[in-house]
């Protein structure tokens, strides 16, 4: 299946001297997946609303400040391919090209929209991540912009003092709410106005009560549901607990369309334009000797995410490094930080084995218990 059919000619276009003011409106009115960027009547990148959260950048920045490098797309590419591509650029929209002409653009939307029918065969707990990173509801919105930029991540589920999920808080949320803000504020000195707005609890402006999901949900159902609730992403608790057990996003299924039944390894890696001195098949032959190790640990599928902070060394970037793993044993997972894609890379394959080990342990040790009991009762 391509995408010929997915692709629509209608998108929104803004010139690279745009400022951000009219950006941020266009995302108030429009609500649009992503707009795309142009100088001189040619494609010059996308901006999300990701990118307005990258830093607290004033009204008049222009938005080739913030827009983000997409790969391009051929209108006949297989659809497949193209959610690869969306998933290791970041990104949810691409333009879409005929030929050498700009014909539109793709969205994760119009994808999933395109085989909700066929996403019953997965099921949630097969792709949601486990390991989440929350926030206390009574933490600022400041602490929230730090968070998600740090983590490079869009949503994050807010817990009371006890624990409990009581709310979630997105980069959507944040910019609503500055946008309202400063409509009602005016125009004028923003600095006061941005210093107060940085230390309101998140509790104000969360959303509540939280749609959620469970393990044993299939993808069909909760992407239906993300569409009805127009969400990205849905926290996974048990059964009948307000506990957070993990959170699958739009982007998780989109990752698991590309799921291949091939010998080699699927391994994807997320913003794979940070690769500097190390290269894809480095990385894959490198997660696939950690593996080889473990013979009993089938690994299903392998997802590297990368992502760069400000902090520089001699020009050298700051990078997060997370890889997970899905195992016919579970996930399992590893980060790291270093200066340059490779050494954050082998930081986190480090913690990765470790971890892993650690697993192999815990199942040696079950495995040896449940021996014992077995001996003890022929006794």
């Amino acid at each position: 299946m391509n995408i010929v059919d997915i692709a629509v000619p209608e998108y929104v276009e803004v010139d690279v001297s745009e400022r951000l003011a009219k950006v941020r409106s266009i995302f108030e009115r429009e609500n649009p997946k992503g707009i795309i960027v142009t100088e001189d009547g040619e494609y010059a990148g996308v901006v999300g609303e990701k990118q307005l959260m990258r830093s607290r950048m004033e009204d008049d920045t222009k938005v080739s400040a913030v827009m983000k490098s997409a790969p391009s797309v051929d209108r006949h590419e297989d659809l497949r391919e193209t959610a690869r591509l969306l998933v290791e650029g970041d990104v949810k929209i691409a333009p879409v090209y005929e030929g050498e002409k700009l014909y539109g653009i793709v969205t994760v939307d119009q994808i999933l929209e395109a085989v909700l029918d066929s996403l019953d065969a997965i099921t949630v707990g097969q792709i949601a991540t486990e390991d989440v990173i929350g926030i206390n509801e009574k933490d600022t919105v400041g602490s929230a912009i730090n968070r998600l930029r740090e983590n490079g991540i869009s949503r994050l589920p807010a817990l009371d003092e006890d624990g409990h999920l009581v709310g979630v808080v997105t980069t959507n949320d944040i910019v609503e709410f500055v946008v309202r803000d400063q409509e009602r504020q005016g125009s004028g000195d923003r600095a006061g106005d941005i210093d107060r707005m940085l230390d309101i609890p998140v509790y104000d402006i969360m959303s509540s009560p939280v749609v959620t999901a469970t393990a044993d949900e299939t993808a069909e159902a909760v992407v239906e549901r993300m569409f009805d609730n127009n969400v990205s992403g849905l926290v996974v608790t048990p059964k009948g607990a307000d506990t957070i057990a993990g959170m699958v996003t739009k982007t998780d299924v989109l990752r698991a369309l590309t799921f291949t039944e091939q010998d080699s390894m699927d391994v994807q890696i997320t913003n794979v334009a940070l690769l500097d001195t190390t290269s894809r098949e480095h990385i894959v032959e490198s997660i696939e000797q950690v593996a080889s190790k473990y013979a009993d640990m089938h690994v299903i599928h392998a997802h590297v995410r990368l992502h760069a902070h400000k902090e520089k060394l001699r020009g050298t970037p700051l990078i997060q490094c997370q890889i997970r793993l899905r195992t016919n044993e579970g996930q399992v997972g590893g980060s790291g930080e270093g200066y340059g894609a490779e050494h954050a890379f082998h930081v986190a394959l480090d913690k990765l084995e470790r971890n892993v080990l650690e697993i192999k342990g815990v199942n040696a040790d079950e495995e040896y218990r449940g021996q014992l009991l077995r001996k003890l009762g022929e006794l």
